[in-house]
């Protein structure tokens, strides 16, 4: 086994998923779990960005993996395509080999194309269930096969939506991740890893028009928008010794927007 030798060896492990912006949930989450002591392995997909409307950021995995290093942390970035049911396991193997045992999962990733009940296509249903759904089970199972941490420290979140009406795929997707990631909480219990799913609420990381920003500021009682460091400030807490009674939960972290 060849991992990288340094003095940070003894920091604990997590592995994020979908890490390719630099707007993004999921680099946020990175970068706060550096700064709380850990070493950090990601994933990006360059393909989805593609074919997203804010297309790929160039260099953008490079420069969260200069971050993390310069917050003292381990890093591994893997580009890995999780609509491949193989790449749960090749990207648990190549984390392992660099890092070592990986003590918490932080499922980020996402298929999100809008449409709704008359004009998804099963294309696009299929690989949203693929990447939200099968994904994540196989991440987990991987997680749970594999989990070498002490009882109590293990940590499984996902993010999750509540979306429905004219997202059908995404929203129906999320909701199967929801009770994979709870029957996780139940089924890994003699392993002592705590699972929980939180639901961000809309978060602004660049989707946003003008005018959407302005709705959702005046629904939501705090009155500003959503960013991804809150997010990341939950996820760091919940990974935390402090953090680990809640537990089996669907956590709403949203600013109350109604």
């Amino acid at each position: 086994m060849s991992r990288q030798n340094d003095a940070t060896a003894g920091r604990p492990l997590a592995l994020v998923t979908g890490a390719g912006r630099s707007a993004g949930i999921a680099a946020s989450v990175v970068l706060n779990l550096a700064k709380a002591g850990w070493d950090v392995a990601f994933t990006y997909w360059t393909p989805y960005d593609a074919r997203m409307e804010w297309g790929i950021e160039q260099g953008a995995p490079a420069q969260l993996r200069t971050k993390v290093v310069a917050l003292g942390a381990r890093t591994l970035a893997v580009e890995a395509d999780l609509s491949d049911p193989a790449a749960p396991s090749q990207l648990f193997d190549s984390v392992e080999a660099e890092l070592g045992n990986v003590t918490a999962l932080v499922l980020c990733h996402c298929e999100s194309v809008d449409s709704g009940l008359l004009d998804t296509t099963v294309e696009s249903f299929d690989r949203h269930f693929a990447v939200n759904a099968r994904a994540t089970w196989l991440l987990i199972r991987e997680y749970g096969l594999r989990f070498r941490g002490q009882h109590g420290s293990g940590r499984i979140i996902s993010l999750t939506s509540d979306h429905t009406a004219g997202n059908l795929p995404y929203g129906a997707s999320k909701g199967a991740m929801d009770r994979i990631t709870l029957a996780a909480a139940r089924e890994l219990a003699q392993l002592g890893v705590a699972c929980n799913a939180v639901n961000p609420g809309p978060t602004d990381t660049g989707w946003m028009t003008d005018e959407l920003k302005a709705d959702m500021i005046r629904s939501t009682p705090l009155g500003r928008l959503g960013v991804p460091q809150d997010c990341a400030n939950l996820v760091t807490f919940l990974c935390s010794p402090e953090g680990g009674w809640i537990n089996a939960q669907l956590l709403q972290s949203d600013g109350g927007i109604g």
